[in-house]
């Protein structure tokens, strides 16, 4: 949906690894240029660990779509928790290898006959293993045996492991895989992305989709996307996803700080803050309900007497009395029987300003119109400010359901135009 709004030739953001958007990070590079040294060497064990969604999959993607298949053979697997005769089966068949009705030593003699024809046609073999972690040991050193068929001193079978962090503990700590820890001639862990990355990966992936500069994004929104994804590329194209169709559905050329923190309060199942950025510095304005965070709530432990802390409390002390009742005003003498200027020692009460100067029995209360309480002026200000909140929320709402209109108008738009362009294509081929 976003990518037609925004006029991009494709979703830039997509989960499905592509090697069209990788993007060389220093660390990919590192990884890349362990991977080229291993299939330089034509032998061993390259291992390539990271954590969910670091571009394991994208970054062997990319090396597959470089080499040339003239001279290499490559399978790829994603394995799920196979033992050791489902492994060499399930390799077997991703090299094209009939497996039917073998039992395991027909079936690893079929293996290193296929070896033997592709090394006399000048082709070596590759076997790209996915998500080794889910594979036992006895799995692994299956794998193992496989890497020892050889022809005049030379390797057949090369193999290239991509696990998560919980494989590379495996390896290196089991007593098992001894073997096979000698067999693995480079290593490497995909870290993630730096924060001065964020925004050439982002640029980089919207400029593969025809990206022309719409829309714009703020500065400050790569330093908020790293802050959330830890530098994670699965997880920017989650959250880049979302904050595009955000700005799609409300029409915005500009996708900004506000509109990030909207979708992330939209994930985390939040209610969206309706502040709004301040004019001169483009900070968030708190809103008025929200009172100012106590040191006990940031988990902090200053004593009573730090200044931040003296701060808080001063400011919780300018809250309190914005809701609390507004004094009543005193009640003006009608007469001159009571003197303008009283002493402390003449009258105690004019020491304490707040209190209430007792009327004479000879004055009245001055009447007021339909009976209206006394609302002194910083609390007629605190009220005109909840209205214009009120207002804001208003609106706001109003606002949602002018998107989600919006949304269903394009889901209806994008349905009918599918009809019409298969219709068109039947037609076309009926006529042809």
């Amino acid at each position: 949906m976003y990518e037609t709004f925004y006029g991009l030739n494709g979703r830039p953001f997509q989960l499905t690894p592509d090697p069209h958007f990788y993007f060389e990070s220093l660390t990919h590079r590192k990884a890349l240029s362990y991977l080229g040294y291993g299939l330089a060497q034509g032998e061993g064990f390259i291992v390539i660990t990271g954590d969910v969604g670091a571009g394991k999959t994208t970054l062997v993607s990319h090396l597959m779509a470089t080499i040339d298949k003239a001279r290499l053979t490559a399978a790829n697997i994603v394995t799920t928790k196979l033992d050791s005769q489902d492994i060499v089966r399930v390799a077997a068949n991703h090299f094209d290898i009939d497996t039917d009705h073998m039992d395991k030593a027909q079936l690893l003699s079929a293996f290193e006959e296929f070896l033997h024809a592709e090394a006399r046609a000048g082709r070596r073999c590759l076997l790209i293993v996915d998500e080794t972690q889910n594979l036992p040991v006895d799995a692994l050193e299956e794998l193992r045996m496989l890497s020892n068929f050889q022809l005049g001193g030379q390797a057949l079978l090369q193999i290239f492991l991509l696990g998560q962090p919980e494989f590379r503990d495996m390896l290196e700590n089991s007593n098992q895989l001894e073997q096979l820890r000698q067999r693995v001639i480079a290593h490497h862990h995909l870290e993630p992305m730096s924060a001065e990355e964020i925004e050439p990966y982002i640029t980089h992936r919207l400029s593969k989709s025809g990206w022309s500069g719409r829309p714009k994004i703020t500065s400050n929104v790569f330093r908020l996307l790293y802050a959330e994804t830890d530098g994670v590329p699965r997880k920017i194209n989650t959250l880049m996803s979302r904050v595009l169709l955000m700005g799609s559905i409300e029409h915005s050329e500009l996708i900004d700080q506000v509109m990030v923190e909207r979708v992330l309060a939209d994930l985390n199942g939040e209610e969206v803050d309706i502040s709004e950025p301040s004019e001169l510095s483009g900070e968030i304005k708190s809103p008025l309900w929200e009172k100012p965070k106590k040191a006990s709530d940031t988990g902090s432990d200053r004593g009573p007497d730090a200044p931040g802390e003296m701060a808080e409390q001063d400011q919780e002390a300018r809250y309190e009395p914005q809701f609390q009742q507004a004094p009543e005003p005193a009640l003006e003498p009608e007469h001159d029987s009571v003197s303008p200027t009283l002493s402390p020692a003449q009258d105690d009460s004019v020491s304490r300003p707040a209190a209430v100067t007792p009327a004479p029995a000879a004055t009245k209360a001055p009447e007021f119109e339909s009976g209206a309480p006394v609302i002194d002026e910083e609390t007629a200000q605190i009220i005109d400010m909840f209205a214009k909140r009120l207002s804001l929320v208003e609106k706001r709402m109003d606002g949602q359901e002018e998107n989600l209109h919006r949304v269903l108008t394009m889901l209806v738009e994008w349905v009918e135009n599918d009809v019409r362009s298969k219709e068109s294509y039947v037609n076309a081929g009926r006529a042809a």
